[in-house]
Protein backbone atom coordinates (compact mmCIF):
# COMPACT_ATOMS: atom_id res chain seq x y z
CA UNK A 1 0.00 0.00 0.00
CA UNK A 2 1.18 3.67 -0.86
CA UNK A 3 0.98 6.93 0.71
CA UNK A 4 -1.45 5.05 3.50
CA UNK A 5 -3.87 7.37 5.26
CA UNK A 6 -5.79 5.39 8.49
CA UNK A 7 -9.22 7.23 9.09
CA UNK A 8 -10.82 6.29 12.21
CA UNK A 9 -15.01 7.57 12.20
CA UNK A 10 -18.46 6.87 11.66
CA UNK A 11 -18.77 5.87 7.96
CA UNK A 12 -20.72 9.45 7.45
CA UNK A 13 -20.30 13.15 7.12
CA UNK A 14 -16.51 14.43 7.06
CA UNK A 15 -14.90 11.10 7.93
CA UNK A 16 -16.60 9.99 4.66
CA UNK A 17 -15.68 12.90 2.56
CA UNK A 18 -12.20 12.44 3.80
CA UNK A 19 -11.79 8.96 2.69
CA UNK A 20 -12.98 10.21 -0.87
CA UNK A 21 -10.54 13.00 -0.73
CA UNK A 22 -7.58 11.02 -0.29
CA UNK A 23 -8.92 8.15 -2.65
CA UNK A 24 -8.52 10.98 -5.39
CA UNK A 25 -4.91 11.29 -4.81
CA UNK A 26 -4.97 7.56 -6.03
CA UNK A 27 -3.58 7.15 -2.20
CA UNK A 28 -4.43 3.73 -0.05
CA UNK A 29 -6.87 3.80 2.68
CA UNK A 30 -8.00 2.45 6.05
CA UNK A 31 -11.11 2.43 6.82
CA UNK A 32 -12.19 1.99 10.80
CA UNK A 33 -15.76 2.34 12.37
CA UNK A 34 -18.26 0.23 13.88
CA UNK A 35 -20.47 -0.86 11.20
CA UNK A 36 -18.98 -3.09 8.41
CA UNK A 37 -21.93 -3.08 6.15
CA UNK A 38 -21.40 0.32 5.87
CA UNK A 39 -17.63 0.22 5.67
CA UNK A 40 -17.98 -2.63 2.99
CA UNK A 41 -20.31 -0.10 0.81
CA UNK A 42 -18.00 3.00 0.81
CA UNK A 43 -14.89 0.46 -0.06
CA UNK A 44 -16.25 -1.12 -3.15
CA UNK A 45 -17.71 2.39 -4.22
CA UNK A 46 -14.13 3.94 -3.64
CA UNK A 47 -12.33 1.27 -5.61
CA UNK A 48 -14.86 1.13 -8.38
CA UNK A 49 -14.26 4.87 -8.61
CA UNK A 50 -10.18 4.97 -7.88
CA UNK A 51 -6.83 2.54 -7.99
CA UNK A 52 -6.14 2.26 -5.22
CA UNK A 53 -6.18 -0.04 -2.06
CA UNK A 54 -9.07 0.07 0.58
CA UNK A 55 -8.76 -2.19 4.09
CA UNK A 56 -11.93 -1.77 6.45
CA UNK A 57 -11.37 -3.21 9.87
CA UNK A 58 -15.05 -2.76 12.43
CA UNK A 59 -14.00 -1.51 15.31
CA UNK A 60 -15.75 -0.12 18.57
CA UNK A 61 -13.26 2.23 19.66
CA UNK A 62 -15.17 3.20 22.96
CA UNK A 63 -13.84 0.02 24.06
CA UNK A 64 -10.89 0.72 26.66
CA UNK A 65 -8.88 -2.04 24.34
CA UNK A 66 -10.01 -1.22 21.01
CA UNK A 67 -6.91 1.37 20.12
CA UNK A 68 -4.64 -1.19 20.85
CA UNK A 69 -6.46 -4.06 19.19
CA UNK A 70 -6.97 -1.38 15.86
CA UNK A 71 -2.87 -0.91 15.72
CA UNK A 72 -1.90 -5.04 16.59
CA UNK A 73 -4.15 -5.40 13.53
CA UNK A 74 -2.66 -3.19 11.09
CA UNK A 75 0.96 -4.14 12.44
CA UNK A 76 0.05 -7.92 11.32
CA UNK A 77 -1.37 -6.57 7.94
CA UNK A 78 1.97 -5.13 7.45
CA UNK A 79 0.90 -2.15 6.61
CA UNK A 80 2.60 1.68 7.05
CA UNK A 81 0.41 4.40 7.84
CA UNK A 82 1.70 7.82 6.54
CA UNK A 83 -1.16 9.83 6.92
CA UNK A 84 -3.54 9.87 10.82
CA UNK A 85 -6.61 11.05 10.75
CA UNK A 86 -8.47 10.68 13.84
CA UNK A 87 -12.35 11.85 13.37
CA UNK A 88 -13.96 9.28 15.23
CA UNK A 89 -15.96 10.92 18.12
CA UNK A 90 -19.74 11.48 19.25
CA UNK A 91 -21.31 13.92 21.33
CA UNK A 92 -25.06 14.23 23.12
CA UNK A 93 -26.96 16.85 24.91
CA UNK A 94 -28.37 17.64 27.76
CA UNK A 95 -28.12 18.53 32.07
CA UNK A 96 -24.70 16.32 32.77
CA UNK A 97 -26.31 15.33 36.00
CA UNK A 98 -29.01 14.04 34.02
CA UNK A 99 -27.58 12.12 31.21
CA UNK A 100 -26.08 8.42 31.60
CA UNK A 101 -22.60 8.10 32.81
CA UNK A 102 -21.88 5.69 30.63
CA UNK A 103 -22.44 7.60 27.60
CA UNK A 104 -20.20 10.59 28.86
CA UNK A 105 -17.57 7.91 30.02
CA UNK A 106 -17.56 6.32 26.65
CA UNK A 107 -17.44 10.26 24.96
CA UNK A 108 -14.63 10.67 26.75
CA UNK A 109 -13.06 7.50 26.25
CA UNK A 110 -13.37 7.97 22.08
CA UNK A 111 -13.10 11.96 22.07
CA UNK A 112 -10.04 11.66 24.05
CA UNK A 113 -8.06 8.70 25.30
CA UNK A 114 -8.60 6.73 22.05
CA UNK A 115 -7.50 9.70 19.96
CA UNK A 116 -4.39 10.00 22.50
CA UNK A 117 -3.67 6.01 22.06
CA UNK A 118 -3.81 5.70 18.58
CA UNK A 119 -1.70 9.13 18.04
CA UNK A 120 0.95 7.79 20.07
CA UNK A 121 1.41 5.01 18.94
CA UNK A 122 1.42 5.88 15.01
CA UNK A 123 3.38 8.87 15.70
CA UNK A 124 6.38 6.87 17.28
CA UNK A 125 6.73 4.78 13.75
CA UNK A 126 6.51 8.35 12.36
CA UNK A 127 9.13 10.16 13.93
CA UNK A 128 11.15 6.85 13.53
CA UNK A 129 10.81 7.78 9.37
CA UNK A 130 11.24 11.32 9.50
CA UNK A 131 7.73 11.08 7.66
CA UNK A 132 4.24 11.31 8.36
CA UNK A 133 0.70 13.66 9.17
CA UNK A 134 -1.86 13.71 11.54
CA UNK A 135 -5.02 15.10 11.34
CA UNK A 136 -7.10 15.40 14.79
CA UNK A 137 -10.63 16.56 14.14
CA UNK A 138 -11.68 18.57 16.82
CA UNK A 139 -14.13 21.62 17.00
CA UNK A 140 -14.86 24.96 17.11
CA UNK A 141 -16.33 24.06 21.28
CA UNK A 142 -12.98 23.93 22.01
CA UNK A 143 -12.81 27.68 22.36
CA UNK A 144 -15.87 27.82 24.92
CA UNK A 145 -16.92 25.93 28.15
CA UNK A 146 -20.41 24.54 26.30
CA UNK A 147 -23.23 23.95 29.13
CA UNK A 148 -26.07 21.14 28.10
CA UNK A 149 -22.96 19.40 26.38
CA UNK A 150 -20.53 19.99 29.08
CA UNK A 151 -18.14 17.21 28.98
CA UNK A 152 -18.38 17.61 24.66
CA UNK A 153 -16.87 20.66 25.08
CA UNK A 154 -13.99 20.06 27.87
CA UNK A 155 -12.93 16.10 24.89
CA UNK A 156 -12.58 19.09 22.62
CA UNK A 157 -10.32 21.36 24.46
CA UNK A 158 -8.35 18.22 25.44
CA UNK A 159 -8.09 18.17 21.84
CA UNK A 160 -7.19 21.21 20.52
CA UNK A 161 -4.40 21.83 23.74
CA UNK A 162 -2.98 18.27 22.65
CA UNK A 163 -2.69 18.79 19.34
CA UNK A 164 -0.62 22.02 18.98
CA UNK A 165 1.71 21.32 21.96
CA UNK A 166 2.42 18.08 20.10
CA UNK A 167 3.04 19.95 16.59
CA UNK A 168 5.60 22.03 18.52
CA UNK A 169 7.31 18.89 20.05
CA UNK A 170 7.31 17.58 16.46
CA UNK A 171 8.91 20.38 15.14
CA UNK A 172 12.02 19.44 14.07
CA UNK A 173 10.84 15.62 12.97
CA UNK A 174 9.60 16.30 9.53
CA UNK A 175 6.04 15.01 11.12
CA UNK A 176 2.96 17.53 11.77
CA UNK A 177 -0.21 17.18 13.81
CA UNK A 178 -3.24 19.46 12.54
CA UNK A 179 -5.86 20.08 14.47
CA UNK A 180 -9.29 20.78 12.67
CA UNK A 181 -12.30 22.92 14.43
CA UNK A 182 -15.44 23.03 12.19
CA UNK A 183 -18.86 25.04 13.13
CA UNK A 184 -21.53 22.38 13.04
CA UNK A 185 -21.61 20.01 9.74
CA UNK A 186 -23.59 18.22 8.15
CA UNK A 187 -23.58 14.94 9.80
CA UNK A 188 -26.33 12.34 11.20
CA UNK A 189 -24.71 12.88 14.63
CA UNK A 190 -27.06 15.86 15.00
CA UNK A 191 -29.85 13.60 15.26
CA UNK A 192 -28.07 10.88 17.40
CA UNK A 193 -27.40 13.63 19.86
CA UNK A 194 -30.79 15.34 19.61
CA UNK A 195 -29.58 18.58 18.76
CA UNK A 196 -31.60 19.11 15.64
CA UNK A 197 -33.81 21.50 16.95
CA UNK A 198 -31.43 23.81 18.55
CA UNK A 199 -30.02 26.97 17.03
CA UNK A 200 -26.85 25.77 16.78
CA UNK A 201 -27.61 23.05 14.06
CA UNK A 202 -30.27 26.00 12.35
CA UNK A 203 -27.47 26.55 9.61
CA UNK A 204 -25.30 23.53 9.04
CA UNK A 205 -22.12 23.45 6.49
CA UNK A 206 -21.32 20.78 3.80
CA UNK A 207 -19.11 17.96 5.53
CA UNK A 208 -17.19 18.42 2.37
CA UNK A 209 -15.88 21.61 2.46
CA UNK A 210 -14.67 21.26 5.95
CA UNK A 211 -13.46 18.23 4.73
CA UNK A 212 -11.43 19.63 2.23
CA UNK A 213 -10.19 22.32 4.52
CA UNK A 214 -9.21 20.11 7.11
CA UNK A 215 -6.86 17.45 4.63
CA UNK A 216 -5.15 20.63 2.94
CA UNK A 217 -4.29 22.20 6.43
CA UNK A 218 -3.03 18.51 7.09
CA UNK A 219 -1.02 18.15 4.03
CA UNK A 220 0.53 22.14 4.27
CA UNK A 221 1.72 20.98 7.75
CA UNK A 222 -0.54 23.70 9.55
CA UNK A 223 -1.68 24.06 13.46
CA UNK A 224 -5.09 24.35 13.36
CA UNK A 225 -7.73 25.00 10.48
CA UNK A 226 -11.06 26.66 11.57
CA UNK A 227 -14.00 25.66 9.33
CA UNK A 228 -17.61 26.14 8.29
CA UNK A 229 -18.02 29.56 9.65
CA UNK A 230 -19.49 32.96 8.32
CA UNK A 231 -18.12 36.36 8.19
CA UNK A 232 -19.93 36.81 12.10
CA UNK A 233 -19.59 33.36 13.43
CA UNK A 234 -15.28 34.44 12.98
CA UNK A 235 -15.73 37.48 14.76
CA UNK A 236 -17.81 35.70 17.32
CA UNK A 237 -14.89 33.59 17.37
CA UNK A 238 -11.93 35.78 17.69
CA UNK A 239 -13.94 38.15 20.17
CA UNK A 240 -14.68 35.43 22.80
CA UNK A 241 -11.53 36.33 24.91
CA UNK A 242 -12.80 40.02 25.28
CA UNK A 243 -16.63 38.60 26.65
CA UNK A 244 -17.60 38.27 29.86
CA UNK A 245 -17.59 34.64 31.15
CA UNK A 246 -21.14 34.67 31.84
CA UNK A 247 -22.06 36.11 28.83
CA UNK A 248 -20.56 33.53 26.62
CA UNK A 249 -22.04 30.80 28.68
CA UNK A 250 -25.60 31.71 28.22
CA UNK A 251 -25.12 32.61 24.90
CA UNK A 252 -24.06 28.83 24.31
CA UNK A 253 -26.65 27.47 26.25
CA UNK A 254 -29.47 29.22 24.55
CA UNK A 255 -27.79 28.21 21.17
CA UNK A 256 -27.84 24.21 22.62
CA UNK A 257 -31.75 24.39 24.06
CA UNK A 258 -33.93 22.34 22.63
CA UNK A 259 -36.84 24.43 20.60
Amino acid sequence: MKNTALITGASSGIWKELAYIHAENNWDLVLVARRRDALEEIQKDIQEKHWVEVVVISKDLTLLQSPRELYDEIQKLWITIDYLINNAGFWGQGFFHERQWEDEKNMMQLNMLTLTELTKYFVDEMVERKSGRVLNVGSTASFMPGPLQAVYFATKSYVKSFSNALHRELRWSWVTVTNLMPWATETDFEKVAGLENTELFKHTVPARGVAEDGYQAMIDGKIDVISGLTFMQKILIWALPLLPKKVILNMVYDMQKKK
